[in-house]
């Protein structure tokens, strides 16, 4: 899959394109994606996303910008793996945001990227002031000669299927709502760096990957199963969030003890599959109290690992 980062300032080979914030990569999303594909297939067009980064809620509101389900390296990662040929990552800062919604048309979508199929999502506006829309881009076709067309809200069984709905089941630990939404399980993936060796100490050596975000979209212990570099999948017990026994820092960390594992990640880029919430972080009185609670979430995670296989 190519990434483009910068707009071209002549055409690239025509795309049939789509566009928006693609977080989590959802069932929606990957219908809108397969739509895409299909029609770039009957038109000899390139299937291409246009993406931006950062969300442009965290430009302007970023004390109320949603929590990210993906990091970019993420999302462009599940992309590919739905098949789109190329992504234009836009830099959205306040210049990008006040054009006019006719100039991103023509100097954007048309001249820059090529585009002469667009597919956009039923609630989609663009431009500055966020004056563009399904209307605004109808009129267009016609004077400028691109195909248009309307995705459907898509609906799991009777929800409408979108990020915010993801990041309300993943909140309150419904694992299971979250990857009917998702079509997977929720996960995260991140690059396993070194941190204070406490799990190491008490008998339980972990795996800390780093986030991308200080902002996880859930939070406690989780039975899991991670795939890594090398594609070696493992299963083991996670804790995220900020580890309120032995941490005073504020800063949300991903721990993930591996069972029957002895070996080295550090620098392997690892993906954790959430599979069951155990429960809610806690504070416990000493290190003691923690060690036998760690040992019983191992017990409980390892019994829903086993219900889940013979399932």
């Amino acid at each position: 899959m190519r990434v483009w980062r910068t707009i071209s300032d002549r055409s690239r080979s025509p795309t049939a394109l789509t566009i928006g914030n693609f977080d989590g990569v959802h069932r929606g999303h990957q219908a809108m994606l397969a739509r895409l594909k299909d029609r770039a297939r009957a038109l000899g067009l390139r299937a291409c996303v246009l993406t931006f980064e950062p969300h442009p809620l965290e430009l302007f509101a970023p004390q109320t910008a949603p929590t990210r389900l993906t990091s970019l390296r993420e999302k462009l990662e599940l992309l590919a793996a739905h098949g789109v040929e190329c992504v234009q990552v836009s830099r959205f800062n306040r210049a990008y945001a006040s054009r006019s919604p006719q100039d991103f048309i023509e100097q954007v979508l048309l001249a820059g990227l090529g585009m002469r199929w667009l597919l956009i999502g039923d609630d989609f506006r663009f431009g500055a002031r966020r004056a563009g829309d399904f209307a605004l881009l109808r009129e267009a076709s016609g004077k400028l000669g691109f195909d248009l067309e309307a995705m459907p809200t898509v609906e799991q069984e009777g929800v409408r299927v979108s990020s915010s709905a993801v990041r309300v089941a993943l909140a309150a630990g419904r694992l299971a709502e979250a990857e009917a939404l998702l079509g997977r399980p929720y996960s995260i993936s991140g690059r396993v760096v070194h941190g204070d060796k406490l799990g190491r100490r008490i008998g339980f050596p972990t795996a800390n990957v780093q986030l991308r975000h200080n902002r996880p979209p859930l939070s406690g212990i989780f039975a899991v199963r991670t795939l890594d570099g090398e594609g070696h999948t493992r299963y083991g017990a996670a804790s995220l969030g900020l580890r309120p026994t032995v941490d005073d820092s504020g800063l949300a960390k991903l721990e993930v003890h591996l069972f029957d594992f002895a070996g080295e990640l550090y620098g392997q880029h690892l993906r954790v599959d959430f599979l069951h919430k155990i429960r809610d972080e806690e504070r416990f009185a000493d290190l003691d109290a923690l060690k036998a609670r760690i040992a019983r979430d191992c017990e409980i995670a390892k019994e829903l690992l086993a219900a889940k296989e013979r399932a």
